[in-house]
């Protein structure tokens, strides 16, 4: 099952995608994609739903973020050996948790906002997962019950305040517009290996990452169960689970986005995601406008 939100920003529908691609809008039957929504006992009412029962919604709606209210927005770092590797960094023990804060979550196609005097904004295609049943203490052979699905993230950072600022990564992490979701909340059962997808990520048509969730040192269980033990994940938060080699500030010498920049970015089974970068300057805080889709 494929669920998905439409509409204006702060204003989206709950819809679910049927055979054909084609949006239905599932207003009448749930108020959105987010917290209650995705537990176990209600994403099964919503499988034995024929999608051709539900109106069509109207074409040329943009899409936003496909999951609603996110509670915590967590982020796992040099999870995959690849990247470590191209930034020199030594192999973690334990995952490496910090926070996006989720007022940075966008639709996949919104534009990607340069923060204010930023001169080192960078691109990571990252698979992030979406919890479904309230979760704490798990146990690493029970965490995968405990998720309701996968989606595309962009983790988009600016590595100035990530790396160069002091305290923690998160200063880099959470600025307006750092956090397109979707195009797709995919169920958990119709990806049924999530450490064999494939990935990649365009700059202005330039292929700048291509990887797959292979080579994540700690898989989705294990960052599930761990997580679980530092605080109790509920129904609709999610974790990014890191990146693959070909980030911007890791390539000699470093580049990082422009205003005018397209990126693309995709995973396999997961959808699509492509963003235009504009400055700060041209778009202040409002991130209400993005791309409609026919």
């Amino acid at each position: 099952m494929k669920l998905l939100r439409f509409g204006e920003f702060g204003h989206e529908k709950p819809g679910m995608l049927d055979g054909d691609g084609n949006i239905r809008d599932l207003s009448g039957v749930v108020p959105d994609i987010a917290r209650d929504v995705l537990v176990s006992a209600s994403l099964e009412r919503l499988k034995a739903i024929d999608p051709a029962s539900l109106p069509l919604a109207p074409a040329g709606q943009r899409i936003g973020a496909c999951i609603g209210s996110v509670g915590n927005f967590i982020a796992i770092g040099l999870n995959y050996a690849d990247h470590a590797a191209e930034t020199g960094a030594a192999i973690p023990a334990e995952p490496i948790i910090f926070n996006k804060a989720p007022s940075c979550i966008v639709g996949p196609d919104d534009d990607v906002v340069i923060p204010r005097g930023s001169v080192k904004t960078d691109w990571e295609v990252e698979l992030a997962i979406v919890i479904g049943d309230r979760a704490s203490y798990v146990a690493v052979n029970e965490a995968m019950s405990f998720v309701a699905g996968y989606c595309v993230c962009n983790d988009v950072s600016e590595r100035e305040y990530q790396l160069e600022r002091g305290g923690t990564w998160s200063k880099g992490k959470g600025c307006a517009t750092f956090g397109p979701l979707g195009p797709v909340l995919v169920t958990r059962d119709e990806i049924p290996d999530p450490q064999n997808l494939s990935m990649w990520l365009d700059v202005n048509g330039e292929r700048r990452q291509t990887g797959s969730t292979r080579t994540m040192i700690f898989d989705v269980a294990k960052i599930v169960s761990y997580v679980s033990h530092f605080m109790i994940l509920e129904p609709g938060d999610v974790i990014t689970t890191g990146t693959p080699p070909g980030v911007g500030m890791a390539m000699k010498p470093p580049r990082y986005l422009a205003a005018g920049d397209t990126i693309k970015l995709g995973i396999e089974g997961l959808g699509e995601q492509s963003q235009r970068v504009v400055a700060f300057e041209d778009r202040g805080t409002d991130t209400s406008h993005g791309k409609a889709r026919s």
